[in-house]
C-alpha cells in the first residue's frame, strides 16, 4: 500500500528526530518546523511509518491511498 505523509506544523515541536533519521524526506523550514523535502513524498512506506511512529508530538500523519488516516 502506498501511503502519503503530511506534517501538522501546529503540532510540530522541532525535536528533529525525523530530520536526523530521514534527511532525504524531512528538513526544517526557516521557523525550524519540519517540512517534507522535494523527495519526501517518494519515501518508502517503511520510512513513512517509522517517521510517524517516532515523532514525539505526533505531527507526522499517514494517510492511505484513499486519503483516510492510518494509525501507527
Amino acid at each position: 500500500m502506498t501511503m502519503s505523509l503530511r506534517v501538522d506544523q501546529d503540532e510540530c515541536m522541532s525535536s528533529g528526530k525525523c530530520v536526523a533519521n530521514h534527511p532525504d524526506t524531512f528538513d526544517f523550514d526557516d521557523d525550524e518546523l519540519v517540512v517534507l523535502t522535494s523527495g519526501g513524498s517518494s519515501a518508502s512506506d517503511e520510512i513513512k511509518v517509522h517517521a510517524a511512529r517516532n515523532c514525539p508530538s505526533g505531527a507526522i500523519k499517514l494517510f492511505d491511498h484513499a486519503g483516510k488516516p492510518v494509525d501507527v
